[in-house]
């Protein structure tokens, strides 16, 4: 029904909201100091609770749903996220409108987007690539068996564009300008057709603007320690699996989901790191939400997955 960043743009002095969502994540790096554009969650959790209630208000509004409608909301969460954590996001979904709220693993949520069977007694393998964390799970008879949660993502990514171009070429660039060098030339492995990018910032000397270009092997370098960090933990995931499951995958291979998967040559990494063939699911950005569309619409068959909000 929607799909928006997780950005919400707030007027500091009056706490007022302004836009969210894809308004809020362009107004980033543009705004008077007055307007701050947030993330309120970071690396999978809840950063500010005040602007987490309002943001999920305001999708819920967006729904169509208001204080007449309270509906049963499932929320998708990192699998490493903490008692504390999940709590606070239980919490801040009930403040919001909601009559009851439930949380379901994200790598669960988007093997059953991606339409795998996950209650036969065979493995699935998923690794969901977000913004704040990457998790790897290993999935058979509707439970997950081996998991290995790290909180690094595509955020982390960006990030290390914005410093490697800081510390190379002396220029600042923000958040989407680097989020937009990734997506054109960034890549985990070399593949076919690369190309150059110029790329325009503020030079930390002089003040004025600058154009550089960028190779992607550059790219490749600056992000090369968190896109191990991710191929690691895929690597270590396997290493838990039970040996009747391990081999399994040989034929099922490893699914990779959400948006980081997208970035170029990282099935391949994988599939050299491990073994093991890795393909990209039909709908990387979508699967967690489609999963937890399902769950929803099968609710008495699948409540059985939530997590427990007090463990």
């Amino acid at each position: 029904m929607l799909n928006e960043p997780s950005v919400i743009a707030l007027n500091s002095r009056t706490n007022e909201v302004l836009a969210m969502g894809r308004d809020a994540w362009e107004m980033i790096g543009r705004t008077p100091s007055y307007i701050v554009a947030v993330r309120p969650l970071r690396k999978g959790a809840i950063t500010d609770f005040e602007v987490t209630q309002e943001m999920i208000r305001l999708l819920l509004k967006r729904v169509g749903v208001n204080r007449f409608n309270r509906p049963r909301v499932v929320i998708c969460v990192p699998s490493a996220i903490t008692a504390v954590e999940r709590r606070a996001v239980i919490e801040a979904t009930k403040r919001a409108g909601a009559a009851a709220a439930h949380l379901l693993e994200q790598p669960m949520a988007a093997a059953i987007g991606a339409g795998l069977p996950i209650n036969e007694p065979i493995a699935n393998m998923v690794v969901d690539i977000g913004g704040g964390t990457s998790e790897t799970a290993l999935v058979s008879l509707g439970g997950i068996v081996a998991l290995q949660a790290v909180r690094v993502g595509s955020f982390d990514l960006d990030a290390q564009i914005v410093t490697y171009i800081r510390r190379e070429y002396g220029i600042a660039i923000g958040e989407q300008t680097a989020e937009e060098i990734k997506i054109a030339i960034g890549s985990a492995a070399e593949t076919e057709g690369e190309f150059c990018a110029e790329v325009r910032g503020r030079e930390l000397m002089s003040g004025l603007p600058r154009t550089v270009v960028l190779t992607p092997d550059e790219v490749r370098g600056a992000i090369s320690e968190q896109v191990e960090t991710m191929v690691e933990s895929v690597v270590t995931c396997l290493g838990e699996a039970p040996p009747e499951l391990a081999q399994d995958l040989l034929a099922q291979g490893i699914h990779l989901v959400g948006g980081g998967a997208m970035l170029r040559g990282l099935d391949l990494r994988l599939a050299n790191a491990t073994g093991v063939p890795v393909q990209l699911v039909r709908q990387p950005l979508e699967s967690v939400v489609l999963g937890a569309g399902r769950v929803i619409e099968n609710y008495e068959q699948l409540k059985v997955m939530f997590m427990d909000a007090r463990s």
